[in-house]
């Protein structure tokens, strides 16, 4: 039994469509006209105990949709989810104490209060005995680093270090699932990075089941094995991060650095075999089709003097990016 079911899990609003001009807003004062907007349509999904599961999306896929269904902050149109065998809506206080949810755009921090105020509220919300909160805060502290951040001010620190202890909030009673929603939003890298590993290493001691939207590829790359995409609010991708490259990309990137040449390397010649996306003397990058590679670079290699050369696959921003795209057509 998956940890997490999602059966034809669908998510609609009533948005009222306020008309130009002053008389009809008048008007719309008595009749008003309304659309429905498809949040999420008929999603189906299973995540197993200690996955970390990447769920992306473009904006406006359905993904903190999703979440905020699946942590009970909002009800379903229509379908069936359980978390832990619990039903995410009925909002058992039970199923309440088991997960987290991390909104980078949301602060559940008092602005004016240090952390250590605001995580004494948490202990006595979560109901949790004296010795465990104290191991656990000490834990997280040590793992982020950001012991000396306890007494000061929230509104006095850093975007970094605010989503650190917004972070050690949400862990402070140990869940057994963790629903994180755009957590390095807005970081720096240095910050971006020090998030990364710290989910990392806390998901690989604790063995948390965690389901992470991010518009950061590099927080994909870094932490999850297995990959979710969903556009309009459907699946259209479930699988391995491999899996998404050879199904939505076509072609690799070929870089050639030649040798000394009589002449500069002439970019046009070379375009016959594929695009040319860069050409810095005595560097040249050519988009070519996967199943030409071969014969490229056969032709290439009998043609010019060629000192190094390396075969890649695409930016993953890149063919992310395909696959929203095929997912919207």
């Amino acid at each position: 039994m998956s940890l997490i079911e999602v059966r034809s899990l669908a998510k609609s609003y009533r948005v009222y469509q306020k008309q130009e001009g002053l008389l009809a807003s008048v008007r719309g004062l008595w009749k008003r006209e309304y659309r429905e907007v498809q949040a999420v349509r008929g999603i189906d999904l299973d995540v197993q105990r200690g996955e970390f599961v990447a769920f992306l999306g473009p904006n406006g896929a359905g993904k903190t949709t999703t979440l905020k269904l699946l942590s009970g902050v909002i009800t379903p149109s229509s379908g069936q989810a359980t978390v832990m065998g619990f039903v995410p809506w009925e909002r058992a206080n039970e199923y309440r104490r088991r997960f987290a949810l991390v909104m980078g755009q949301k602060n559940q921090l008092w602005w004016d209060l240090p952390a250590a105020e605001s995580y004494r509220l948490h202990q006595q919300i979560y109901r949790i005995a004296p010795a465990d909160f104290e191991r656990t805060l000490a834990e997280l502290c040590e793992l982020l680093g950001v012991g000396q951040l306890l007494n000061q001010p929230v509104r006095e620190l850093s975007l970094g270090e605010r989503m650190k202890l917004e972070l050690i909030a949400a862990l402070l009673h140990s869940p057994e699932v963790l629903f994180l929603d755009e957590p390095t939003i807005g970081l720096d890298v240095v910050a971006q990075h020090n998030i990364q590993k710290f989910l990392k290493e806390y998901q690989q001691l604790r063995g948390t089941t965690v389901l992470l939207t991010s518009h950061y590829m590099k927080d994909v790359a870094a932490l999850c094995q297995r990959v979710v995409i969903i556009a309009t609010g459907r699946v259209i991708y479930d699988g391995s991060l491999e899996g998404i490259i050879d199904r939505f990309s076509g072609h690799k990137i070929l870089t050639l650095e030649f040798g000394k040449l009589d002449k500069p390397v002439d970019s046009a010649q070379l375009a016959r075999w594929g695009a040319v996306l860069e050409h810095q003397e005595p560097k040249l990058k050519l988009r070519v089709d996967r199943d030409q590679i071969s014969a490229v670079l056969s032709n290439v290699l009998g043609a010019y003097q060629v000192v190094d050369v390396s075969v890649e696959d695409p930016p993953l921003e890149e063919i992310i990016a395909q696959a929203f795209a095929a997912g919207e057509t």
